[in-house]
């Protein structure tokens, strides 16, 4: 996928130790809801695993090094019981923070919205965003997505706690 800023293409084992400079830092990973990475090797080990799939992409900007700077992707929902609908995926993203509040991944959100809509026939997606990250939900309502009223806990306590997250849905117009 392609916009006049940026590609979200697959992610190579050899985009590793950029993925380990950027999972690193724990304000990005606790944002998203994940411990930093400890090693480059960790870090391949999620390419293998968590990111080798045809619904997640990593972000890279045009005129740049071609390296990730994010991901992007969608599947089933995580471990914090988001109330999904039947064949409702969960969308998520996150951000190098060198790249924070430059419209990233509002836009990289939309070309995978697109993408969406384009290829499958599913009715809704779902996301949610923790309280005290409230960043991100405005990435998603400026992409169409609505709160729903619900607020759900975070049940992996990666930071030693319950985090509530607020729920929000995107209709897809067909």
């Amino acid at each position: 996928m392609e916009s006049n800023r940026m590609i979200l293409r697959p992610w190579r084992e050899s985009d590793a130790e950029v993925l380990f400079k950027w999972a690193s830092d724990p304000d990005v990973g606790g944002r998203a809801g994940w411990p930093p990475h400890k090693s480059v090797e960790e870090s391949r080990e999620i390419i293998r695993t968590v990111f080798n799939n045809d619904t997640t992409w990593a972000i890279t900007l045009k005129g740049e090094s071609g390296e990730p700077i994010g991901a992007i992707g969608y599947g089933p929902s995580c471990d914090c019981d988001l109330p999904a609908r039947e064949n409702e995926p969960l969308i998520g993203y996150w951000i190098a923070k060198p790249y924070w509040n430059r419209g990233i991944c509002t836009e990289a959100l939309r070309l995978m919205i697109n993408y969406i809509c384009e290829t499958t026939d599913m009715p809704s997606l779902i996301s949610g965003h923790f309280i005290d990250n409230p960043a991100s939900g405005r990435v998603m309502e400026k992409c169409g997505f609505i709160p729903t009223g619900e607020t759900c806990i975070d049940s992996t306590q990666y930071l030693g706690e319950n985090r509530p997250i607020r729920v929000l849905r995107l209709e897809l117009k067909r």
